[in-house]
């Protein structure tokens, strides 16, 4: 898997969620609004139910950061995302999704979680974890804790996935996301990080679609 055991903050969330920390003790810590800047804890971006879900398709900006789930031409969602650093980008070109797994941990970096696994190529993937405003992942796509399993039940074995620089909807769509950093977000325990523990609070609550 790309991703480094550094990366383990991803699971802080987690914790977050599950009362282990809270936003009040952690100082520097911010929560964000679905059209603000800040963490990506709570951001939560509306998603479209697919009228056909064999026109859905996924288009990646790794130059704006910024992942879209299409169906044709209509946005179904769109969120801030995280992509591969200089030296292990994120794949350019055209994919598709190979596997998804809910359950999912890296076989190359300490067994850390990687809940919402949507491969797209072997050892590349979109999962869930924390957000910077710079690419820094090993070449996987870390999308926000809420958008992830929103992205998960919209896309099959088999749709398409565009990765390029740039996408015609950062001009617009994209333009209008926040900004979410989660730098500030403190580590979880390893302790934490290797129970099923991490992939109960990563379940959504609520209604995934707002129509």
């Amino acid at each position: 898997m790309k991703i480094a055991p550094s990366l383990s903050r991803l699971a802080s969330a987690a914790l977050l969620a599950a009362g282990c920390f809270s936003f009040t003790s952690c100082g520097t810590t911010k929560t964000t609004a679905r059209n603000g800047n800040g963490t990506s804890i709570n951001y939560d971006p509306p998603a479209l139910r697919a009228q056909n879900p064999g026109a859905v398709s996924v288009k990646i900006s790794t130059g704006a950061q910024r992942l879209y789930v299409m169906e044709g031409s209509r946005v179904l969602l769109a969120t801030p995302c995280t992509v591969g650093k200089a030296g292990s980008v994120t794949p350019p070109g055209n994919h598709r999704v190979t596997a998804k797994t809910f359950k999912r941990r890296s076989m190359s970096y300490g067994s850390y979680p990687l809940p919402y696994w949507v491969e797209f190529r072997p050892g590349y993937g979109i999962h869930w974890g924390f957000l910077k405003a710079y690419p820094c992942t090993h070449g996987c796509v870390r999308v926000p804790k809420k958008a992830a399993p929103k992205i998960f039940a919209l896309v099959s074995y088999g749709t398409p996935i565009s990765v390029a620089s740039s996408q015609p909807l950062d001009a617009t769509v994209g333009a209008k996301l926040p900004t979410l950093d989660d730098t500030s977000l403190p580590n979880p325990p390893d302790s934490y990080m290797m129970t099923d523990a991490v992939f109960q609070d990563a379940q959504y609550k609520g209604n995934l679609f707002v129509d």
